[in-house]
Formats: C-alpha cells, sequence, structure tokens
C-alpha cells in the first residue's frame, strides 16, 4: 500500500495529487510500505519499473529505523540501500530504502522491465519498512500519478503506470490481541501478538496509517458468550502512524474457554474505511 505520494503543494503545506493528506512537505517520491517490520522477513521483491541501463547502487547499510539505538549517522545517505536506472528519453528511476545484502544488480547492467534489482528493506531514512520510489525527467522530479503535472484535486487522465493503484486515503496495517497494551515498538515489528491466557488481560489493538482528526476507531470482541468488548475511540489529531487499544481484566474464574474473534474498523464521517480481524483460543 502507499502511505505517501509526492508532494504537490508549491508551498510549506503539504498534499498529495488528489488534494488529500498522505504527503509531507517535499517529498518527492512514492512510498510503497508493508504493513510492519516483520512482514520484510518475508522478502518482498523490488523490481525494475521500466527497461534501461543501473546507473549507480549502493548495499551497504543497515536495516534499521531512525531514532533506533544503534542507527547510523546516514551523511547524507537518506536513500539508503538502493538503486538508480537510466531510461530512454531523459527518464530515469531511483529505488530507496532497500534490505541490506539484497541487491543483485550492478552499474552499467541492462534491466529489463520486472527484473528482479533486491528487496524492500528499512536502510536510510526511513520510518517504516518501504520502497521510495522516484522518477525523473531530464533531473525534475516527476509525480507518476500526475506526470504532466496538471491535476486539480482528482485522477489524471495520463500516467506513468500501466494500471494506477487504487487510492488509500488510509486504513489499518495491523490488528492483534495482547494480555495487555503492547509497546508502539512492539506494534512497529510486528511482534505484538503476545500468549493470552485465561486469566490475563484481553486487549484488542489496531495499528494505522494516514489518520485524521476525528476519525473514529472502532473495536469490538466477540467471545463464545457474546460480545465482550465493543469501543469507538476517537482520534484527536491528524498522525501518519498511530495504534490504539482497548482492553478488560479477566473475569473472576478466567475468561471462558473457546475462540474469541477481534475486529477493528477504521471510520471516517461515519463510513467504514479499512477493516482488520484477529482471532485467538482461550483454554485449549
Amino acid at each position: 500500500m502507499i502511505q505517501n505520494y509526492v508532494d504537490a503543494d508549491p508551498g510549506p503545506a503539504a498534499r498529495d495529487y488528489s488534494c488529500g493528506p498522505l504527503a509531507y512537505d517535499g517529498h518527492k517520491g512514492t512510498d510503497l510500505r508493508l504493513p510492519t517490520i516483520a512482514s520484510q522477513s518475508e522478502g518482498v521483491e523490488v523490481r525494475a519499473a521500466a527497461p534501461g541501463v543501473v546507473l549507480g547502487t549502493r548495499d551497504e547499510m543497515p536495516d534499521i529505523l531512525q531514532g533506533w539505538e544503534g542507527a547510523p549517522d546516514l551523511g547524507g545517505r537518506d536513500c539508503g540501500n538502493g538503486v538508480s536506472i537510466g531510461h530512454e528519453g531523459g527518464w530515469e528511476t531511483q529505488y530507496c530504502h532497500m534490505a541490506l545484502g539484497s541487491i543483485v544488480v550492478e552499474t552499467g547492467q541492462r534491466v529489463e522491465a520486472g527484473d528482479r534489482l533486491g528487496e524492500v528493506g528499512l536502510s536510510g531514512q526511513s520510518q517504516f519498512p518501504h520502497l521510495h520510489l522516484s522518477v525523473r525527467h531530464d533531473g525534475v522530479e516527476v509525480d507518476p500519478f500526475d506526470p504532466e503535472d496538471r491535476v486539480e484535486c482528482g485522477a489524471a487522465e495520463r500516467t506513468l503506470w500501466t494500471e494506477p493503484p487504487a487510492y488509500l486515503p488510509g486504513g489499518l496495517l495491523d490488528a492483534g490481541f495482547a494480555p495487555g497494551v503492547p509497546d508502539y515498538l512492539d506494534i512497529q515489528r510486528g511482534t505484538a501478538g503476545r500468549d493470552i491466557g485465561q486469566d490475563t488481560p484481553l486487549v484488542l489493538w489496531g495499528y494505522a496509517f494516514g489518520g485524521q482528526a476525528d476519525d473514529v476507531m472502532r473495536l469490538t470482541v466477540e467471545g463464545p458468550d457474546g460480545i465482550v468488548i465493543d469501543e469507538e475511540i476517537a482520534l484527536e489529531k491528524t498522525q501518519a502512524q498511530l495504534f490504539r487499544a482497548t482492553g478488560l481484566r479477566a473475569p473472576e474464574g478466567g475468561w471462558p474457554v473457546g475462540d474469541y474473534a477481534g475486529r477493528v474498523v477504521l471510520l471516517r464521517d461515519g463510513a467504514p474505511l479499512s477493516e482488520r480481524r484477529a482471532t485467538i483460543t482461550l483454554g485449549e
């Protein structure tokens, strides 16, 4: 899914090509993200967008979020590990934040559309596992969703995509159960789903991107005896990433044996925008 688009606002504010909020000031690429850091271990491939010649590569920087202990001084290497490709007609694409040790092409190599370049990672100036794709024509940044820079709050008639990805103005990345409110780093890592016993608290959480002030996250849990939790949490401010959680202590005698189904829904203007589900079984 795409978390950030090219900033279409020429001033200090930020907006994406649809006049939506999925951009930040000066952002010059398209960020295609993975839900969690754990999903990076699946080895999500980065492929060439079009035929061309590799102009340069870097494959020496660790996969670590900026701000974490041990994160390196970037020294201007914000792209992290990556590949640049030159195409006919003055076009160039750049692929950033790739996984350490994953790059399989070399400078000067000819590639075709769809050829594997490496894998999505966390290197460079990255706050979540993603591929930052930049497109340039004669050295000028181009929005692949609006290559002629003519769109006014809507989809362009012509894009650079064979099939343009659907625009998602925000949504849920992950959801799960935990025996207490999880740490945000565990949410980001994708390791928040710890064991829950019949005598522990039962907490349902949802992890989202593109949250807007006045959005609502609804969290419900249905157990063997019916609805256990049903709560709506209003978002007080706009946030690029966020999580919310709610739960209950175990009742006297513990939670009833059986299946528990969690449902997390992100609502905007009262309408469902995105949904995630999670299930656990207790007492077996």
